[in-house]
């Protein structure tokens, strides 16, 4: 049962709520362990991102998809090679305090927009999104937040939010498959899981596509930042 519902949390992330992604990551974790449920999870993302990109495409901004790729690919070469040696004690709550820091940022952001002028839009600030972001999926598909908390401060309506989310996570979440095969963590036991649960992430698709077209706008900025806030506090373990 809290397969099922982690499953459909996939699936409702995907449409939108992207705060609510850490929800099926803390629960996966819970069921198989962090380290391992990185691989459980991966083709359900994979499952759920076929589905968002083919409802929500033509609302891609490519040119920050193209920003934020070539840095995404470095942070998961990179957390690919970190996590033959790192326990989970460590990289969980490095990831939690990632989070809940660019949510603080970001909150600031929305209360003194005078305080950040154009940074959100400069060039290396891109580039270090993409980095975490590339670093926090592979670690622990943990990258949805940051991503949502880029498009949200660089000013994205919620369908743009989505459909260029929905890209950018299909290529890097195609991209990481290899590595996690290589570190034994999709074999042939996640991969049915996968096809049991795959009907549960595709309602959720629905569902979070109903909730993305009837929440307001500033209410759907403010969702994702205390989903996300709420999220890395319990990675942390401060919850």
């Amino acid at each position: 049962m809290l397969a099922v519902a982690a499953a459909t949390g996939v699936g409702i992330a995907k449409a939108g709520l992207a705060g609510m992604g850490l929800v099926h990551v803390l629960v996966f974790a819970f069921l198989f362990g962090a380290r391992e449920s990185t691989g459980v999870v991966l083709p359900m993302l994979l499952v759920g991102d076929v589905c968002a990109v083919r409802i929500f495409h033509q609302h891609a901004r490519w040119e920050y998809v193209r920003r934020m790729l070539p840095p995404a690919c470095l942070g998961v070469i990179a957390a690919a090679v970190i996590m033959r040696g790192l326990s989970e004690s460590v990289y969980k709550p490095l990831i939690g305090v990632t989070i809940l820091t660019l949510t603080t940022l970001q909150v600031a952001r929305m209360l003194r927009p005078e305080w950040f002028g154009t940074v959100p839009h400069a060039r290396w600030f891109a580039v270090t999104i993409g980095l975490v972001a590339g670093g926090a999926t592979m670690l622990a598909n943990a990258a949805g937040p940051v991503i949502a908390i880029y498009c949200v401060a660089v000013g994205l309506p919620k369908f743009e939010l989505v459909g260029t989310s929905a890209w950018f996570f299909f290529i890097i979440n195609l991209f990481k498959v290899p590595f996690s095969f290589a570190l034994g963590l999709i074999h042939g036991g996640t991969l049915a899981l996968n096809a049991i649960l795959s009907p549960a992430i595709v309602a959720g698709i629905f569902i979070g596509r109903w909730l993305t077209a009837h929440i307001p706008q500033r209410l759907f900025d403010g969702l994702l930042l205390a989903f996300a806030a709420v999220a890395a506090l319990r990675l942390i373990g401060v919850m």
